[in-house]
């Protein structure tokens, strides 16, 4: 499981290093495409392949669908990390990100966002003060306590 946040930078050639602790549970490669509110997405293989299944399983004939297919696996990148334990972050992605310099690095539960700091700055402060009614919302078939 993947949490914790945690304050990184990137480099100009648009690598990033992420914590250990989320390096042991990536394994040698995985896959980073463009997430909602502007993060990117970090997936483990079997958390992307769970994915692309569940997507095969939408109705292609509905416009909606066939528009998040292009958006998710149109953007997705297959990365491994280097000696150093960066991964290299394509173009499109950073831009799609807006990511300069600082990048926040959030654990997810099942999964990895990064997003450019000042953007996570600006969607925490706006969403935290929301969060209890947000808890209220939340599915009650869940069965779980905050």
């Amino acid at each position: 499981m993947f949490m914790g946040e945690y304050s990184h930078t990137i480099d100009a050639k648009g690598r990033v290093i992420l914590p250990a602790k989320f390096r042991d549970e990536l394994g040698s490669s995985f896959v980073v495409t463009r997430g909602l509110e502007g993060c990117l997405s970090v997936y483990t293989m079997e958390a992307w392949i769970n994915l692309a299944n569940g997507m095969k399983k939408l109705k292609a004939s509905k416009e909606n669908v066939r528009a998040f297919k292009r958006f998710l696996f149109g953007s997705a990148a297959e990365v491994e990390f280097d000696r150093q334990g960066r991964i290299l972050i394509p173009g499109t992605l950073r831009e799609y990100a807006q990511l300069k310099k600082d990048v926040t690095i959030l654990g997810t539960g099942d999964k990895i966002e990064i997003w450019a700091q000042e953007a996570y700055e600006e969607y925490a402060a706006k969403i935290v003060p929301d969060m209890e009614e947000i808890a209220e919302s939340l599915d009650e078939s869940l069965d779980i306590e905050f």
